[in-house]
């Protein structure tokens, strides 16, 4: 969401927003290994509903001649620092011909911060106390060099409030002649596999309102067990919301789709994807009522690909992260500390 929040702004900037995401090859060579192949990545970026193109195999380092190719005025990015391989800004040619702007990076949260959370398997990461203190030395080891903070790769706390909702969120009421298809989870990792599963859901209509809701953190933990959900319920509200399939979040769903929720929202069809459904708490099946009407499809994604997968794969690739992450660092203070002698200088 801090990614798709960066493409609102871009697209406010605009009339048509084109992204450039990276080959596999390139964020290895100047990065790291990447958790998402390139195919995953082209296909997340695409479904987030202020894109309008992508640019697949986009150069590490922006240049006039990219901009030029695909017909742009400019270049956004976000306002921290992107270095190459041997420490050069990326953007620096099209900054010197004054073909860049810049927006806002989204407060609390990195990707640095969500590999930090699966590497842990904490709990810690729901509550917003401070006391957990092996969550926060794993925390400081994880985005941190032998030499301080790095502004831009340190971890700090997601703050929800009702304008970053209201930015994301489409605004639209369902229209006469939609039909009003429900779907309910734990969104976790906003991944290619809910996006597969949502682009199906959004084919069953010709004119299709989705209303994902999404169940708290408790209710989740309930279910998945271990330290899920790895994002908390505000954190998978805007990851949801960034998609392009839904219309409309339900906060803090019911575990169970209720009559009163079906008549409430004017449902016309509950999906669910081919996960396990586990039962409520007392044993029941949390998708009776939909079953009882008759409106309960199940949907097949086509995908293979779960929260769970993601989670092993940085466990598998932990060390080349950590590496990953400290080795950024390090290169986002040796700027900062030139930055500084420079301003000293002046």
């Amino acid at each position: 969401y801090g990614h798709s929040n960066q493409l609102r702004q871009a697209r406010a900037m605009g009339d048509y927003l084109i992204v450039g995401v990276h080959t596999d090859e390139e964020i290895a060579k100047h990065k790291g290994p990447p958790v998402f192949t390139q195919e995953e990545r082209y296909k997340m970026v695409q479904a987030i509903k202020w894109v309008d193109e992508i640019a697949p195999g986009a150069p590490y380092v922006t240049t006039l001649e990219t901009l030029d190719k695909y017909s742009c005025d400019f270049c956004v990015h976000g306002d921290d620092i992107t270095l190459t391989i041997d420490g050069k800004d990326t953007y620096e040619e099209v900054k010197t011909a004054g073909r860049y702007r810049e927006c806002k990076r989204t407060q609390g949260v990195s990707t640095t911060d969500l590999v930090g959370r699966m590497l842990l398997m904490t709990k810690a990461h729901h509550s917003n106390i401070d006391e957990d203190l092996d969550y926060r030395k794993h925390t400081d080891n994880f985005g941190k060099g032998p030499k301080g903070h790095s502004p831009w790769t340190g971890v700090s706390q997601f703050l929800q409030t009702s304008q970053k909702i209201i930015q994301f969120a489409s605004g639209k009421e369902p229209q006469p002649g939609d039909t009003i298809i429900y779907v309910a989870g734990a969104f976790d990792l906003f991944h290619v596999g809910h996006v597969d599963f949502l682009e199906k859901v959004h084919q069953l209509a010709e004119k299709p309102y989705i209303i994902a809701g999404l169940h708290f953190d408790q209710e989740v933990n309930r279910y998945k067990g271990k330290n899920y959900p790895i994002m908390n319920i505000h954190e998978r509200t805007l990851s949801v919301l960034a998609c392009r399939y839904v219309s409309e979040v339900v906060i803090g769903a019911p575990y169970a789709v209720t009559a009163d929720l079906l008549d409430h929202f004017r449902v016309t069809l509950v999906c669910h994807g081919m996960t396990e459904v586990v039962p409520d708490k007392d044993g029941s099946d949390p998708y009776e009522e939909p079953k009882r009407r008759g409106i309960f499809q199940l949907v097949d994604s086509g995908s293979n690909l779960t929260t769970d997968l993601i989670v092993q794969r940085i466990i598998k690739n932990r060390l080349e992260f950590e590496a990953r992450n400290q080795k950024k660092e390090a290169k986002e203070l040796a700027v900062l500390e030139a930055m500084r002698r420079l301003e000293e200088e002046k």
